[in-house]
C-alpha cells in the first residue's frame, strides 16, 4: 500500500519537501515526470490543468507552459533543467524571467526504487530565503499545491498500471 503524502515545513525554512511512495516502477514514475502528455494529466493541485508550449527535457533545456487555475487565472511559468539523470533524480529551476509568476526557486526530485514494484519520490523545493519560502506559501498555496500534486500523480499511474 502507498503512503499518503508526507510535507515537511520543518527541516528548513527555506525548503517545501514532500514525499510520497507510488504503487509504480520507478521507470514509470520518472516517465510521467519526462513527457508532456504524462505532464498535462496530473501536473498542479486540483482542479487545475496544463498547457505546454514548449519542453526541452535535457540539461538546459526549458519548459514553458501555462497552470489555468480553476477560477479561470492562466499562471505563466518557466523551468529550466539543471540536471537530469534517468531514471534517478531531475534538478531545475523555476522562474527568473518578467513574462513568468514572480516566484523563484530549485528543485530536486528523487526517484527510489524501494522494491515491489513501488518507488519512493522526495520533492525538495528550496526558496532563496526563508521569507520567499513564506510568501509563496501564503500567496499561492505551494505547500497544499505540492501535496494535491502528489495525490494526482498516484491517481494518474494508477491509470497507468491499470
Amino acid at each position: 500500500m502507498a503512503e499518503k503524502n508526507s510535507i515537511d515545513l520543518d527541516q528548513d525554512p527555506r525548503s517545501i519537501v514532500g514525499t510520497r511512495v507510488f504503487n509504480a516502477p520507478r521507470d514509470l514514475v520518472f516517465a510521467a515526470f519526462s513527457d508532456p502528455k504524462h505532464l498535462a494529466e496530473w501536473w498542479g493541485p486540483i482542479g487545475f490543468t496544463t498547457t505546454t508550449s514548449s519542453f526541452d527535457f535535457r540539461p538546459g533545456g526549458v519548459w514553458r507552459f501555462v497552470m489555468h487555475g480553476p477560477d479561470g487565472r492562466d499562471y505563466e511559468n518557466r523551468v529550466t533543467y539543471d540536471e537530469i539523470v534517468p531514471p534517478e533524480r531531475i534538478t531545475y529551476h523555476h522562474g527568473g524571467g518578467d513574462d513568468v509568476e514572480p516566484v523563484q526557486f530549485t528543485t530536486t526530485v528523487t526517484f527510489q526504487d524501494i522494491g515491489n514494484g513501488q518507488t519512493r519520490i522526495i520533492w525538495h523545493g528550496r526558496f532563496p530565503t526563508a521569507e520567499e519560502r513564506a510568501r509563496v506559501i501564503r500567496e499561492y498555496g505551494a505547500d497544499k499545491g505540492l501535496e494535491q500534486t502528489l495525490s494526482r500523480l498516484a491517481a494518474h499511474l494508477e491509470v497507468l498500471e491499470s
